[in-house]
């Protein structure tokens, strides 16, 4: 890995640079590295994030250009996290030049078959995707041990803020619904379980986005991982959670039990010495109802301050996971009340 100090210029049309800057200037970088020099980019895909990523075609050689805007992006927590899970032996993009300072990099190429697509178009592969999955998730854990200090902490304040987002963007901003005193005691009471529940878990590496759109099918080492910059030590169920009651798609209750259960039976001998399967399963619902509450706000967030519609659609989804698990808890009356009676109307047909 080497990093660019200084560019070699090189003719970008005045035209193109107006109204693309930043392509323009990830074009002129990419013309500085030899074996690059007049590939064009061509766009591989956009994510949550100001973060675009581009494809590049040297020869039978395929590359990822990332652009993360230094002002809204820090490339160092990527490069970080990139290094660990090299070192851990899991198939995640391995960063071969870097220009932190216009925030640049050029990654390796997992391809093009994102899990997401995959699980739509072959159904009947599900199984054999969520068992490399899981497997690859048991050594992100295992293996990240070594690691996992060196992370941000997934402490009280992130887990409250990120509550937080249901409250003050879907609720608030998006649908307008107005908290009465004994509404936002509840919400009070409802945010203090879930946040016992996450921090009284034994602690792990956690990517922290772990899904069908940041995993790749690949020929060997499946899967292929990307967007972990966010990784923190956190909850154990936590990126279970995101894999299984995924926001993008869906599987039978029955399914997703049994799935949680392999996860749970391969864990380590001390891991389930401490905890037993049904504080297991525990951890793993109310984990989902914190993970769900904050990607409904993020969702919701990302349409009014980001001007990214799209998602909103995958809020009813979203939130069903909790209406669905609600009943065998009697703390998430009132959230699950909440959600069906003036959350989800708020969608109409789509709910």
């Amino acid at each position: 890995m080497r990093c660019f100090n200084a560019l070699r210029r090189t003719q970008i049309s005045n035209s193109q640079a107006a109204t693309d800057p930043r392509l323009a200037a990830l074009t002129e970088w990419i013309n500085s590295i030899d074996e690059l020099a007049g590939c064009e980019p061509t766009p591989a895909s956009a994510d949550a994030s100001f973060r675009r990523y581009f494809r590049l075609q040297s020869g039978t050689k395929s590359f990822i250009v990332m652009d993360a805007p230094p002002e809204q992006e820090d490339c160092l927590p990527f490069l970080r996290v990139a290094g660990y899970l090299e070192a851990m032996r899991l198939n995640a993009p391995r960063v071969i030049e870097v220009n932190t300072g216009d925030g640049f990099l050029l990654l390796s190429d997992l391809g093009t078959r994102l899990y997401l697509a995959e699980l739509e178009s072959n159904p009947d592969d599900a199984q054999t995707l969520y068992d490399d999955a899981i497997a690859a998730l048991l050594t992100m854990q295992r293996r990240g041990v070594a690691y996992q200090s060196s992370l941000p902490p997934y402490d009280e304040t992130l887990l409250r803020f990120e509550l937080s987002l249901f409250h003050d963007w879907l609720c608030g901003k998006h649908i307008g619904i107005a908290f009465s005193e004994r509404d936002e005691k509840a919400w009070r009471d409802c945010c203090d379980l879930l946040v016992e529940n996450a921090l009284h878990q034994p602690q792990v590496f956690v990517h922290r986005d772990y899904h069908s759109r940041n995993l790749m099918r690949t020929e060997s080492d499946n899967p292929g991982i990307l967007d972990f910059q966010d990784a923190v030590e956190g909850p154990l169920t936590y990126d279970l959670v995101s894999l299984l009651k995924d926001c993008y798609v869906r599987w039978p209750a029955r399914r997703v039990r049994q799935w949680a259960l392999d996860f749970y039976q391969n864990l380590d001998l001390q891991t389930r010495q401490q905890v037993d399967e049904r504080q297991f399963r525990r951890y793993f619902e109310l984990m989902g109802v914190q993970r769900h509450l904050k990607a409904a706000g993020i969702f919701a967030r990302l349409n009014h301050r980001d001007g990214k519609a799209g998602y909103l659609e995958d809020i009813p989804r979203t939130l069903s996971y909790i209406v669905e698990v609600g009943p065998h808890y009697h703390e998430l009356r009132d959230l699950v009340n909440l959600i069906e009676n003036r959350v989800l109307p708020a969608f109409g047909d789509s709910a």
